[in-house]
């Protein structure tokens, strides 16, 4: 849907907030600031630069582990695809919004430390009569595969306060 895909790193302004769309699927939203700052170089001072403003949306698992791990203060990177939203106010005025839908957000471990909650989802197949997926976990001796991707609800990230 979108092309343009980006890495934000940002705090986040809002609460995030979950809505249910028309069509009964869930998304969580909130907004998020980028601030630049520059050492100059004669004064030996920090400076801040432009801030950048974006609504973050979220879909599907993203959804879960945001609502669980997210508010507002919180440092985070966000990725995913980016677009801008064109409209107009009330009174006629012309805007736009720059918009991220989130494939991936984490915590800003520059800014914060995190407690991972790794427990695990049921790697069995769809239907095998085996145990809930939302509290079952893994064989100690049971491998999981490391291929360099983990799912969101495979790793939720509960921010440090």
């Amino acid at each position: 849907m979108y092309e343009t895909h980006g890495t934000v790193v940002g705090t986040v302004i809002t609460d995030p907030v979950k809505r249910e769309t028309a069509s009964g699927e869930e998304v969580m939203s909130f907004r998020m600031a980028s601030n630049v700052r520059r050492r100059d170089r004669e004064t030996g001072e920090w400076t801040d630069g432009g801030t950048l403003y974006l609504t973050v949306s979220c879909w599907r698992r993203l959804v879960q582990g945001v609502g669980a791990s997210l508010m507002k203060g919180d440092p985070i990177i966000a990725h995913g695809e980016l677009r801008t939203n064109e409209y107009k106010t009330r009174d006629g005025e012309p805007r736009s919004d720059l918009e991220m839908r989130a494939t991936s957000i984490g915590p800003d471990l520059a800014r914060c430390t995190a407690k991972l909650d790794r427990s695990w989802r049921s790697r069995g197949p769809a239907g095998s009569g085996g145990a809930d997926e939302s509290t079952a976990q893994p064989d100690e001796a049971e491998e999981v595969p490391d291929d360099g991707q983990r799912d969101v609800d495979d790793a939720v990230p509960a921010l440090a306060g």
